[in-house]
């Protein structure tokens, strides 16, 4: 029989309530009781089972009997297994259940637990670090290798692992795996930073980055062994940081004023030659014959720089000392010039005379920053591939993984199960393993 009640009014029961409503039925909040659960299922096979069981009493110290041992709770571990010394090497899925439990003790009755290891929260990181997870360190270090060194998305890293893997990760997962890495390997970078102030020379470099669309500037510093990677503002702070009152080498760098604050402090040539071609094609008279004197002086060192290097070490600075002044002198007249380019480029001399100069003395040290911005352009291709990074943990992430990864390519030493060994490490609560000499 159709409902003939007239729309909008309460019913008795309702009326009865105040305001007219009807009472909600209360509650708890989460999952009900009977009710379906959700869980990973289970579809591939098991490779192994490992059992963690305690192997002495904490108490007493007695050995325990692994007879004894009942299992109360565990968990799955996807991981690779890689054999690069086999007949057929290649990378190989492996699927293990792991076991945790407990062991009474005959000697004094203690009940010993064994459970999977943690390491304790550290400032600055919401992900955590602990073997309770589902994604093992080698295949951690295979998403890092995708992210870092292929430049692939999560999205293309989740489509890779489930055509050719069989595996299924979601993009969340991933991008977890990788920040958790990142925290694995921070304690290596206190390390790179005390190995980095031993070095009689050091190149600089800073390019822009984005977190967010926020400015931020990706900075590195390069030795022949060395490759230290931080990401911050672009001020005085940042290198004082990570070289401290230490350091004592020679610093390769560009005109950033930054860099001044440094005694040892050698100034990129191919900077100043691309200024002084500019000058050259310029309309203005003065401006053309400063950057053609300038462009002459600097062919004319090099060659020189470049025949002292086949034999012992010499100074040039007997040889070319009046040229030198001459040019000086030049800069002096042209730093007050009405042509900005001109007048800029007289006053970047005169301000680094020393810091332009030094190789004349020392025709060995570098001329240029070379290294520096080859070890940024893998970098700087993964920025304009991403955009940058999204969050303050996934930028130190980024900076701390890059450098623990060209570091070891430095040393000539594999990164990937070096990564895997730290993440191993750490995720049992250990310090992480230092990063080994050059082979």
């Amino acid at each position: 029989m159709k409902n003939t009640e007239p729309k909008g009014l309460a019913t008795p029961a309702e009326a009865d309530l105040p305001g007219g409503a009807a009472a909600a039925p209360t509650k708890k909040a989460g999952r009900q009781p009977g009710a379906a659960g959700h869980s990973r299922p289970v579809t591939l096979p098991i490779n192994d089972t490992v059992i963690h069981a305690p192997e002495s009493c904490v108490r007493c110290g007695e050995a325990l009997d692994a007879a004894g041992f009942v299992a109360h709770g565990g968990r799955y571990v996807l991981d690779l297994e890689t054999d690069l010394n086999a007949e057929l090497p290649g990378l190989r899925m492996c699927h293990d259940k792991h076991l945790y439990g407990e062991i009474f003790c005959g000697q004094c009755g203690h009940v010993n637990r064994s459970e999977p290891g943690r390491c304790q929260a550290e400032p600055g990181w919401s992900v955590g670090l602990s073997e309770w997870h589902l994604v093992g360190p080698m295949l951690v270090s295979l998403l890092v290798c995708f992210s870092h060194r292929m430049h692939l998305s999560r999205r293309r890293t989740q489509e890779f692992l489930r055509d050719w893997l069989g595996v299924a990760l979601s993009t969340s997962t991933i991008n977890q795996c990788i920040h958790e890495a990142g925290r694995a390997v921070e304690p290596i970078e206190e390390q790179l930073a005390e190995e980095l102030q031993q070095e009689a020379l050091t190149h600089a470099d800073e390019t822009p980055w984005k977190e967010w669309g926020q400015l931020l500037w990706l900075w590195v510093l390069v030795t022949p062994t060395i490759c230290l990677y931080f990401i911050g503002y672009r001020s005085k702070e940042i290198l004082e940081n990570v070289l401290g009152e230490g350091f004592v080498g020679w610093l390769m760098s560009d005109g950033y004023p930054v860099y001044r604050r440094f005694q040892k402090r050698l100034r990129c040539w191919a900077h100043l030659l691309r200024k002084a071609e500019g000058l050259k094609e310029s309309l203005s008279t003065e401006a053309r014959a400063f950057g053609q004197a300038t462009h002459d002086l600097l062919n004319e060192l090099m060659i020189a720089i470049y025949e002292a290097r086949e034999g012992p070490p010499v100074d040039l600075t007997p040889r070319f000392h009046e040229r030198l002044e001459s040019f000086r002198e030049l800069c002096e007249k042209h730093q007050d010039s009405v042509h900005k380019k001109t007048r800029a480029l007289a006053r970047e001399l005169l301000n680094d005379w020393e810091a332009f100069w030094i190789v004349v003395v020392h025709p060995h040290l570098p001329l240029t920053h070379n290294e520096a911005e080859r070890a940024l352009r893998h970098w700087v291709i993964a920025r304009l591939l991403s955009q940058g990074t999204r969050t303050g943990q996934g930028t130190r992430a980024f900076a701390l993984l890059a450098s623990v990864i060209d570091t070891c390519r430095r040393r000539h030493i594999l990164p990937w199960p070096y990564l895997a060994k730290v993440i191993t490490e750490r995720r049992k609560g250990n310090s992480a393993p230092p990063l080994p000499a050059a082979a």
